[in-house]
Order: structure tokens, then C-alpha cells, then sequence
């Protein structure tokens, strides 16, 4: 069944990429109305999100943030459905990089790039990152985290990889820098790292948007144990379709801020970021679904669950012992 389905979509994807992005974007408004009012998709978590992070605004500001961000979201879809098949020569027109320079220099004298991205729209097109550099001994890859259907995990892989640049699964991530490293290669890859981690991988909260936010501290990790130079990707959205990422250097050594400084720094972007263009980040994420009195009442509860196995288990104990000396 999942093949089926996967055959159908992309065969409805391959005619649609066909179609003038003029044309796709005409697709985009008339869908936007079922998405919005009839579906009403993850409405009440956008809602939720926005008037928590923007406070500051009435309830008619938030509704207009709202429907401008749908509007990103449904334009998001038809651009990456465009991105399949697209030639070098229109990827280059519709996202174009600043600071290139920097982080080329960065290569040349043997140093390794982190670049911290965010899920600003639209993400998808930063994959052609490989057409604006000259480095031929550079390695470079984005981060992923694999789907569930492989027929669709293999198609995202392809469409985001058709440029040169590779996908690292999030689990092989360390694996596969120090691969590249043994190889006498540096790399410049890229981390979407403003999503919600586990309860077990949580070991950080910081303040974003006014509110409590658990956050990953991985990609810090990596960057300090390679010595790497750390820059931050700014997506601006020029008018529909074109694009330019801003290179923006948080450090030249990772390894020589102090602990979760990085992470810190790039939450304090990140949020100035967004702030300037609100709509473009994807709000439909359940962000802030984890808080600080949740991570405690659930390790209240698995404290709890542990002195009760203890407990079994020296009664166990107990009663065989008095079973032995009965014998």
C-alpha cells in the first residue's frame, strides 16, 4: 500500500513540477482556502503559537500573522514541488547565498563549516548550496531526520540531493564527519535545529519567543569537537520564489566558546530572524509542547516507578529466603 501511494503522489508531483512556478503559484491561493478554512489545518497550534510568542499584538494582528503564514506554507509546497528536476541555472536565480566568501576561506585553510539553519521558508531550496561554491575538496550535507515510508524517505533524498549536497541521517551524523575528516575532506553541513527534542535528549532550556524551550545542544557538540567555524543561515524572502541566504558568522572556533554559549547565540538570532519576517517560520510545529514542570513530573513519576521494581524485588528476595529456611 505504501508504494501505491507513493506512486500516485509522484507521478501528481512530476506533472505539477511541469507546470510555470506563475502557474503553481495560482494553485497555491486556491488551496490556501481549504487549508485554512475548511481542514483548518494544526489552526488551533498556530494560533496557540503566535499568540503566545507576540503577546505584544491584538487579536487581528495575530489573525492577519496567521493567514500571511498559510499563505508561506501553501506557497512552500508548490516551490517544492518546482524544486523536482529543476535545472542549476533556475536554482541559482531562485536562491542566492551572500558571504560565500567566508566560508570558503574558512575551507581553504583546512577549517570545517557548521552552519545553523532554521525552518524558514522555504528550507528546501538551500540544498543548492553546492552551485555557489568553487571548493572541490568540501563536503556538503544537510541534516535529516529519515520518514517512516522508504519509498518516500528515497524520493525527499533524491530531490534534496540532486545538487550535490548529501543527506546525513540524524542518527549517523557523528559517523559520517568523522568519515569525511579521515578522508582529508572538511565539510560544510547544515543543521535545522530549532526543533523540539525528546524528553531523554533534553538537557538544556533556554528562554525563545517569552516562553520555556527545551532544546537540542547536538549540533554544539559536533561543532566544538571539530573545531569548526559556526555560521548562521538568514533566509530572506525577496518576493514569491526568490530567495537569498545570508552567511553569518556566530564564531571562527567552536571549541573555544564557552559551554552551551552557541546554542544561547543562536537562539538570540534565531528569534531576531524570525521576528523580522514572522510568517516565513513554521509555526505549525508543536514547539513548546514540552515544559520544565512536564520534565519534572516525569522524572517524579519514573523515580517513583523505580523504588516500586526496587521494592518488588527485595520482597522477592525476602520471601525466597524465608521459602529456603522453611525448606
Amino acid at each position: 500500500m505504501d508504494a501505491v501511494i507513493f506512486y500516485i503522489v509522484r507521478a501528481f508531483w512530476y506533472l505539477m513540477s511541469l507546470l510555470p512556478l506563475k502557474v503553481l503559484y495560482y494553485f497555491s491561493d486556491f488551496i490556501f482556502y481549504p487549508i485554512y478554512y475548511i481542514a483548518r489545518y494544526r489552526r488551533k497550534v498556530v494560533r496557540k503559537n503566535l499568540q503566545n510568542s507576540f503577546p505584544e499584538k491584538s487579536e487581528k494582528e495575530i489573525v492577519s500573522l496567521e493567514k500571511r503564514f498559510y499563505h508561506s506554507l501553501c506557497d512552500y509546497f508548490v516551490e517544492t514541488m518546482k524544486l523536482y528536476g529543476m535545472s542549476e541555472e533556475k536554482a541559482r536565480k531562485r536562491m542566492q547565498f551572500t558571504g560565500v566568501e567566508e566560508v570558503e576561506n574558512k575551507i581553504a585553510n583546512g577549517q570545517s563549516v557548521v552552519v545553523y539553519m532554521a525552518h524558514s521558508i522555504n528550507w528546501e531550496y538551500v540544498t543548492s548550496i553546492p552551485l555557489w561554491f568553487k571548493q572541490k575538496n568540501a563536503r556538503f550535507g544537510q541534516i535529516y531526520h529519515p520518514l517512516e515510508n522508504p519509498y518516500f524517505d528515497a524520493f525527499f533524498g533524491k530531490l534534496r540531493g540532486q545538487f550535490g549536497s548529501e543527506n546525513i541521517s540524524m542518527a549517523a551524523t557523528l559517523r559520517r564527519i568523522i568519515e569525511i575528516g579521515k578522508n582529508g575532506e572538511q565539510f560544510i553541513i547544515g543543521f535545522i535545529a530549532d526543533q523540539v527534542p525528546t524528553w531523554e535528549a533534553i538537557n538544556h532550556w533556554l528562554t525563545f519567543f517569552h516562553q520555556e524551550t527545551p532544546v537540542f545542544t547536538g549540533t554544539e557538540k559536533i561543532a566544538r569537537r571539530t573545531r569548526s567555524a559556526v555560521f548562521f543561515l538568514r533566509l530572506e524572502r525577496r518576493k514569491r520564489g526568490r530567495y537569498i541566504a545570508h552567511f553569518e558568522k556566530m564564531c571562527d572556533d567552536a571549541s573555544q566558546l564557552p559551554e552551551l554559549e552557541l546554542t544561547n547565540m543562536y537562539y538570540r538570532v534565531l528569534e531576531d530572524s524570525i521576528r523580522k519576517a514572522p510568517e516565513l517560520w513554521l509555526w505549525t510545529h508543536k514547539r513548546w509542547k514540552r515544559t520544565k514542570q512536564g520534565q519534572i513530573e516525569r522524572e517524579r513519576r519514573r523515580e517513583e516507578g523505580r523504588r516500586m521494581l526496587a521494592e518488588r524485588e527485595r520482597l522477592r528476595k525476602e520471601n525466597e529466603k524465608n521459602t529456603n529456611e522453611n525448606v
